[in-house]
């Protein structure tokens, strides 16, 4: 059997029957193989009354003629052991995790167990919803915040737009950017939409020829940091899609190390930071 491939069945048969056992005459796996899958998020169901699937987790949940069962099979991503997250700071309606590199911050249709999310949703034991107030890439290490009711959702969302969250970075870039001001700032359009990115130089490594910056973005668009330092020729360190000369064994060199904003729930002034040293930015 293939290693990837989608299975989308929509039941006729009259008798109701677990959704794991439709399945298994439908896609000729086993049983534990599908029921291993439905864990990690890889089978949606969508009802006559849905406009859209939902992910089934529980195998022995009934299904009924006329529903629709949909299976994304990826044999290497149900593989995949994810690496853990922790919750820094739990405020009751929003709590801010460190998200390691290597895991998503969503789940994709091929499943959810190597997201952040879920980690969160397992942690709380699905006592409260989750919002995705932000995301960082897979192979960015750093801060993510999680809302957990729709107007904490919606004030976090407020925020963003109007650059009320202040999120820091540090990055290993290629090349010598000591050589021009302290500080800097790159202000070039991405995808036709104004984008702002200001750097602080901290350290030159003259061997390895990388130069080590604290950066903060006023502006959200997507990969902004990397793109904008791969335009002026000086991409960070490790990124497969952006710049040259770039690559390493070291996976992506960029940290969200820092968030500061005030509480939307009237928590007062937020302040969190990892020490990004034990990250390798020092």
């Amino acid at each position: 059997m293939d290693t990837i491939q989608r299975f989308d069945l929509t039941i006729e048969d009259p008798r109701v029957e677990p959704a794991c056992d439709a399945l298994a005459r439908h896609c000729g796996l086993s049983k534990s193989r599908i029921k291993q899958a439905m864990i990690k998020g890889a089978v949606w169901l969508q009802k006559p009354s849905q406009k859209e699937p939902r992910r089934l987790r529980r195998a022995t949940t009934m299904v009924h003629a006329g529903e629709r069962l949909i299976f994304y099979f990826d044999a290497g991503i149900l593989a995949l052991v994810p690496p853990a997250a922790r919750c820094l700071q739990d405020h009751g309606a929003y709590s801010i995790w460190f998200k390691p590199a290597g895991l998503m911050t969503q789940g994709t249709r091929f499943g959810d167990h190597c997201a952040l999310t879920r980690q969160v949703e397992r942690h709380l034991h699905s006592h409260r919803k989750i919002f995705l107030v932000h995301r960082l890439d897979r192979e960015t290490v750093g801060l993510v915040i999680m809302a957990h009711s729709p107007k904490a959702a919606a004030r976090f969302s407020q925020m963003l737009q109007h650059q009320k969250i202040e999120k820091r970075y540090m990055a290993w870039l290629r090349g010598d950017l000591a050589s021009h001001p302290g500080t800097g700032r790159i202000d070039q359009e991405l995808g036709g939409k104004k984008a702002l990115t200001e750097y602080e130089i901290l350290r030159y490594d003259g061997r390895a020829d990388q130069t080590l910056a604290r950066i903060q973005i006023h502006t959200g668009r997507l990969h902004q940091i990397r793109r904008h330092f791969a335009m002026i020729g000086h991409p960070v360190m490790g990124d497969p899609r952006y710049g040259q000369d770039n690559k390493n064994t070291e996976g992506l060199q960029l940290a969200a190390y820092a968030l500061a904003f005030e509480c939307p729930m009237g928590g007062g002034r937020r302040d969190i930071q990892i020490d990004p040293g034990p990250l390798g930015f020092i």
